[in-house]
């Protein structure tokens, strides 16, 4: 039986290497860990991860910034590693470092949350489209969507950077779905999470730490993308917790 491939962008660290970490675990998977510096502590610590029969992991290089990375990868998957196809792509790769009010939003900030969050997931989308073809059964592309996002019921923080980036995120989110009859395309959403990029956000806002454990979003989104189904999530926000609704 062929493996099952995954894709995880921004693998190094936090949630990306969190859903690494247990798709390794589990047998028959090859899973592309791509980071912005696989020449990196953290990235050179992946290979460290258990590994279960017949699962292996691929690294490379894919920093969400620049545009040209995700074609590169690609072609480096395809070229030295035989790639021929992809299951799942999780682009979790993104940036969230400053949660200014409207009023105080410097226009490269948003600029630069907008290149990672959204430019980075379309190239990324682009690049992997032809493989997430050839997969045997329904592929999935699943983005990291968030609350922030949110037009209607906002969370109410202030957040003119990463709330924005992550409203248009979720428009491509529906049109790709629509617009690829075949792909399972949906936002994954992880909670506000105590991963290091979450707790500096938490405290950026005047609390201790993210409200969710690091463990029960991971092991909540494993659960959800096992049993996704384009039919049921298609287009939609799928939570950590078990929750599935309409983007908006």
């Amino acid at each position: 039986m062929a493996p099952k491939i995954i894709l995880i962008s921004g693998a190094a660290r936090g949630l990306g290497k969190g859903l690494a970490e247990r798709y390794l675990a589990q047998p028959n998977h090859i899973v592309i860990a791509a980071n912005r510096d696989p020449d990196s502590p953290a990235s050179q610590a992946l290979s460290r991860l258990p590994v279960a029969e017949g699962s292996s992991l691929i690294v490379v290089k894919l920093d969400a910034a620049v545009e040209t990375d995700a074609r590169d990868a690609v072609k480096e998957l395809k070229e030295k590693h035989g790639i021929e196809h992809l299951d799942v792509v999780i682009a979790n790769a993104g940036i969230s470092s400053t949660w200014p009010a409207v009023k105080d939003l410097r226009i490269g900030d948003l600029e630069m949350h907008v290149r990672v969050n959204v430019y980075g997931v379309v190239a990324l989308y682009q690049a992997t489209r032809p493989l997430l073809r050839r997969a045997k059964g329904e592929p999935v592309f699943a983005p990291m969507g968030s609350s922030a996002g949110f037009i209607v019921d906002q969370p109410p923080i202030t957040n003119a950077a990463y709330g924005p980036s992550k409203a248009a995120l979720h428009w491509f989110v529906v049109r790709i779905n629509a617009e690829d009859e075949w792909l399972n395309a949906f936002a994954l959403n992880p909670g506000w999470v105590q991963t290091e990029l979450g707790n500096v956000g938490a405290r950026g806002l005047g609390l201790e730490k993210a409200p969710v454990d690091l463990v029960e979003s991971l092991d909540g989104m494993m659960k959800m993308l096992a049993i996704t189904s384009k039919e049921k999530d298609g287009g939609k926000m799928v939570s950590y917790d078990g929750e599935v609704s309409d983007l908006k």
